[in-house]
């Protein structure tokens, strides 16, 4: 006979990754939770190829492998980033980042969007005895009472538990429905997404080109592969998405500009709007809001999934200490704890990449000369790339606070 699970102590919207991820932290501390997902059980079980390569950093990665689920991923699944170059409009120089004096053999690590999905549906499945999963469940109604957190279901069920945790996507239903509100910012842009294979090795190196216009970047994939992600205007995006593959690799062949040798198409196109979302507050009484529901992050510093995990590390810590000392879950002061301390982690470097983008999509001859100004600095001043060298490994939070002051002053 199945033993009879304890009532949920945590209700979890959202099996994204985050979602699961903060399921399986919870279950490791002995914290029984309720994940509710729309999507069908299939799709988490089984999640479709969508194009998006997830850069981690060291502490993402230490965070993963504390859940047991770095150890889950094939190894030729998991491709180093060693080195970064940052090119500017049309120039051949580059601004160049690595791992040299962090202690690390490299800047971070690759990996599918798909494949964190997949490891994190595992991970639940090897806690099931403290974890219960519903797919195809909607979630109507919330109430935050002064005992309990209430959800209503689209069925008209309904759960209550001590603690809701939202990780429900940058524009989360739920996080709105607790009346939170959230800074967004539309960039009016598209990403396009694909691999490509290419003739030559790319060594681990990740470039990054600031084209008038628009932004490019490959990152570096296993077998003589690359991401490219692809920055564009929406409408400008939305037609090359119509293009045959000849008309789209003869474009990439000219952006590229030779660097990796000959361009193939290694996977289907893939677009997604460009929308930066950084709520309001991440936690009140009985609420607390993780993933892109607290975060929803530009990728031009690949921090997103990262912030998530951070999240999750830091919320899953408080709850367990606040458990083994018999306290309630729901307690607005100890959320606001971990409201704060995320907010420390993320609100700089959130501004940061804004002040990253709006300087380097700014094509106005007055932009591209700070621009190139910027990288000339950078170059030369070795406690400004540490800096920003520490950002990308995840050792510590402070973002180019200098660049945003530059931006501002524009």
């Amino acid at each position: 006979m199945t033993p009879t699970r304890p009532q949920a102590e945590v209700l979890i919207v959202g099996a994204g990754p985050a979602g699961l991820s903060m399921a399986c932290a919870l279950a490791d501390a002995g914290i029984a939770s309720c994940v509710l997902e729309a999507a069908p059980l299939a799709a988490l079980a089984d999640p479709a190829e969508d194009g998006r390569e997830i850069a981690l950093t060291h502490a993402g990665m230490a965070v993963l492998q504390a859940l047991g689920q770095w150890q889950d991923l094939p190894l030729e699944e998991i491709a180093p980033l060693k080195r970064a170059h940052v090119f500017n409009g049309e120039g051949r120089d580059y601004l160049g980042f690595d791992a040299e004096g962090t202690g690390r053999e490299q800047l971070g690590s690759l990996v599918a969007n798909h494949w964190l999905r997949r490891v994190a549906y595992q991970g639940a499945l090897k806690r099931a005895d403290l974890i219960t999963l519903r797919a195809d469940t909607r979630v109507s109604q919330l109430s935050l009472g002064a005992d309990l957190a209430h959800l209503t279901l689209a069925d008209g069920e309904r759960l209550s538990a001590p603690l809701v945790i939202a990780a429900d996507s940058r524009f989360s239903a739920t996080r709105r429905q607790a009346g939170i509100g959230a800074q967004m910012r539309d960039f009016g842009r598209s990403v396009l997404v694909c691999r490509l294979r290419h003739s030559q090795p790319n060594q681990g190196i990740a470039l990054e080109c600031f084209h008038y216009g628009h932004t490019l970047a490959l990152l570096p994939l296993n077998g003589n592969c690359s991401s490219l992600v692809l920055t564009l205007p929406a409408d400008r995006a939305n037609a090359m998405m119509q293009w045959d593959e000849a008309q789209f690799m003869d474009w990439v062949r000219t952006e590229v500009r030779g660097r990796l040798g000959d361009l193939t198409l290694a996977s289907p196109r893939h677009l997604y709007p460009l929308v930066a979302t950084y709520a309001h507050r991440f936690a009140c009484a009985r609420l607390a809001l993780i993933g892109d529901a607290a975060v929803g992050m530009h990728p031009v510093t690949a921090h997103g999934y990262n912030f998530g995990l951070y999240g999750v590390q830091t919320l899953a810590q408080l709850l367990a200490q606040a458990h083994r000392g018999g306290q309630d879950l729901g307690d607005a002061a100890l959320l606001e704890r971990y409201a704060s301390a995320h907010r420390r982690k993320t609100w700089p470097i959130y501004q940061g990449t804004n002040a990253v983008e709006k300087l380097f999509t700014d094509d106005r001859p007055a932009a591209r000369l700070l621009r190139r100004g910027v990288l000339q600095v950078a170059q030369h001043l070795p406690p400004l790339k540490s800096a920003i060298t520490a950002q990308l490994t995840g050792r510590q939070p402070a973002l180019l606070r200098q660049l945003q002051s530059l931006v501002q002053m524009r």
